[in-house]
């Protein structure tokens, strides 16, 4: 990405990523980690409903199909909508770590515009970990994964306990997800997100 600030480049005593050994296997679909969640919950009517898959790596790709409802100027999916796209795929990739993360800097380039009903084939990958922060790049491209590039972004990810979403959530839907019986859920459900 041209133009990246110096808060997204890794420092020299960054690591490469590890995928943990419990990762979900390249090619299967992640599902949603939270059902009201915008970027990828079924029980959001105008939501993105994106759906990823694990890559190879610390990779995943995604797709989402614009909606009417996800417009910006008359026809065209609002840029606040495609970087919402890019930080849910981004976001998705701490899964493949087992990592609970959530977003600390988001920097997206808008290349060209995208037309509602186009579906956004997203491509994700960890480049590199530090600590707590976990820095990752994603491109979308129209017309198919290997399509046009419409948009691209950089994104440091920062390592946070469960304690961050108790302490800051609606208490409604924190016990809601927290009694989850399907444990699988029940950890994914605070798996992203500030």
């Amino acid at each position: 990405m041209s133009g990246t600030s110096a808060a997204l480049q890794p420092p020299a005593d960054a690591v490469k990523p590890v995928r943990h050994p419990e990762a979900p296997a390249p090619g299967e679909l992640l599902g949603a980690h939270y059902e009201h969640c915008f970027g990828c919950g079924g029980g959001q009517a105008h939501g993105l409903h994106l759906a990823a898959r694990a890559g190879e790596g610390v990779s995943i790709t995604a797709e989402f199909t614009v909606q009417p409802a996800h417009q910006g100027a008359p026809g065209l999916a609002h840029g606040g909508v495609l970087a919402t796209a890019l930080d849910e795929t981004l976001g998705s990739l701490n899964w493949l770590l087992r990592t609970i993360a959530v977003t600390g800097r988001l920097e997206t380039d808008f290349v060209r515009p995208v037309p509602v009903g186009t579906t956004l084939h997203l491509q994700a990958e960890v480049t590199a970990v530090a600590g707590r922060k976990i820095y990752s790049t994603a491109t979308g491209r129209i017309g198919g994964p290997d399509g046009p590039v419409a948009v691209r972004a950089d994104a440091l990810f920062i390592e946070v306990k469960v304690d961050h979403f108790i302490d800051h959530g609606r208490q409604e839907e924190i016990q809601a997800a927290m009694s989850d019986p399907d444990q699988l859920r029940r950890a994914r459900a605070f798996e992203v997100n500030p």
